[in-house]
């Protein structure tokens, strides 16, 4: 079991909570690590970084990566899907639009990333995420369920460490992952952009699943909370991931508690990095 680091509770997550009803954050933190692009230096590794774990959404920047050069993506707008009866529907109303790369990244929707691992197929998702360094490669799915392209990605057989989110993520902020550069162009345009404050941009995706209980259903108190992804401040680029693991149920995903943590603490965080 990944030896957890418990988070400071910043203000900004105690306004959230009130603002959206959510129950008090309790989270631990599992991993932060911070890494320059430019040399691929370690600035920063706390806690277990090294252990793979279920990429649950954080997996549609790779799998964007892959789209757009196989030329299932066209660009940031093209192609658009319409929602279908059976499709999952549980991200509410804004999972039932017609919906292209960018709203697919930007409201995460679950069944837009299965239409396009359909149509990649497994053998390519394997070959392709081997090739990029993405954790495992594993797309088998659950054992004996034959549903790999459906949710290999949320936790399931695909497995990704801290330290590989790092130095995939940090390739494609550099541009020197193996891909064209309009793959490079894209995969960039439609990558969630935050404010991070003192002058700070950070470019990234959330992530949230829950652990299988033996019976293997999901244990919705032990959420995963993600949040990988490259901060930019003039011409300095450093790359980041957080993992963060709940200790009781919480109305609001682990994701997106664990971005409002990161970049509530990342001027404070950059500054005593130095460089």
């Amino acid at each position: 079991m990944i030896a957890a680091i418990r988070a400071r509770r910043p203000l900004h997550l105690a306004v959230l909570a009130l603002l959206t009803g959510a129950a008090p954050a309790s989270a631990g933190t599992l991993c932060t690590l911070v890494a320059d692009a430019a040399d691929g230096a370690v600035l920063r590794e706390e806690g277990d970084c090294r252990t793979r774990v279920t990429p649950a959404s954080t997996f549609k920047i790779p799998l964007a990566v892959i789209g757009f050069e196989a030329g299932v993506l066209g660009d940031a707008h093209a192609p658009v899907h319409a929602f279908k009866p059976g499709y999952p529907d549980w991200g509410g109303p804004a999972w039932k639009e017609p919906t292209d790369p960018t709203r697919w990244m930007t409201y995460s929707v679950v069944w837009y990333s299965q239409v396009i691992a359909h149509r990649l197929g497994r053998a390519k998702l394997e070959a392709e995420t081997a090739r990029l360094g993405f954790g495992n490669a594993d797309f088998s799915g659950d054992p004996g369920k034959n549903n790999g392209l459906d949710r290999a990605w949320i936790m399931s057989s695909l497995r990704v460490s801290p330290v590989e989110q790092v130095a995939f993520l940090r390739k494609l902020a550099t541009r020197t992952l193996p891909v064209s550069a309009h793959t490079l162009d894209e995969t960039g345009k439609i990558v969630t952009v935050s404010p991070a404050g003192d002058g700070w941009s950070a470019h990234g995706k959330t992530g949230t699943a829950f652990p299988r209980n033996a019976d293997g259903s999901f244990d919705e108190a032990r959420a995963y909370g993600w949040y990988v992804g490259w901060a930019t401040k003039g011409d300095r680029t450093l790359v980041f991931a957080r993992l963060n693991q709940d200790d009781d149920k919480q109305s609001l995903s682990g994701g997106l508690r664990a971005r409002a943590e990161f970049l509530d603490g990342w001027p404070a965080l950059a500054a005593a990095l130095g460089r």
